[in-house]
């Protein structure tokens, strides 16, 4: 049971949950229709509004399917604000459709972290994403001024992110810039191509060590197209090795 903080006194039911359990308004609003809200001791609608003296009980019941932790995605840093994992091949940032594999945010929930409700239902405290298939280290908001202000650098590029790739053959030139429209391919789903009117998308390359029908090289984004790096490998003849989906 809680008392209603004053700074929330008149909210809605829902509005005022999500602040206070760190839950999705949406998610707070189905508690609510579900019967799961009370206030004091009468249940309680989601657009109902909170009193100075009202005291509100909650039971969020138990999810049908647990997320099943993922044993190998390493914890690197957790604080107040934020939690950065290692992410590894085979884990999808978030839930989304044709998707029912393990996930970042799932496992961080099976785990016991809080994240924040800011973002889309489906991905929130998710401030930028990296390919079920690619592993590295992702940053995910526990709280709204984390979200807020993260999401605010990378819209304006001030977060550099670099990427190590293993491409087929030898890069001619050692080191410059792929620039091709990306978009979904016109008849192959789930995948993503080169294409005349597809959306911008920037690829800064240099070579790191040369192999026998391979290279290291490390990448810079300009742009954050989905599948990026390796459609835009595979475009100029050097899919990413391993790379089943565009090698």
């Amino acid at each position: 049971m809680l008392p209603v903080p004053d700074a929330l006194v008149g909210e809605r039911v829902d509005a005022a949950l999500a602040r206070m359990l760190g839950l999705s308004r949406s998610r707070c609003a189905e508690l609510a229709g579900e019967g799961h809200v009370l206030i004091n001791g009468v249940a309680a609608g989601k657009s109902d509004r909170l009193g100075a003296l009202d005291i509100i009980e909650v039971t969020i019941p138990e999810p049908e399917n647990k997320p099943t932790p993922v044993t190998d995605m390493t914890i690197l840093y957790d604080d107040e604000d934020i939690v950065v994992v290692d992410k590894p091949v085979g884990v999808a940032a978030h839930t989304g459709p044709g998707w029912a594999g393990p996930t970042v945010l799932g496992n961080l929930e099976a785990a016991g972290f809080r994240i924040t409700s800011y973002g889309p239902p489906e991905r929130q405290g998710i401030v930028h994403r990296l390919d079920v298939g690619t592993s590295g280290v992702m940053r995910v908001a526990k709280s709204e001024l984390a979200y807020s202000v993260m999401k605010r650098a990378f819209k304006e590029r001030t977060i550099e992110k670099v990427y190590h790739a293993v491409v087929a053959g030898h890069l001619d030139p050692a080191s410059g810039t792929i620039d091709a429209p990306i978009g979904r391919h016109p008849s192959r789903e789930w995948r993503m191509a080169v294409i005349d009117g597809g959306k911008r998308a920037v690829t800064h390359y240099d070579t790191l060590e040369l192999m026998a029908g391979a290279q290291l090289t490390e990448v810079h984004l300009e742009t954050g197209r989905t599948h990026q790096i390796r459609v835009h490998m595979a475009a100029v003849g050097h899919p990413c090795v391993g790379d089943t989906f565009y090698g």
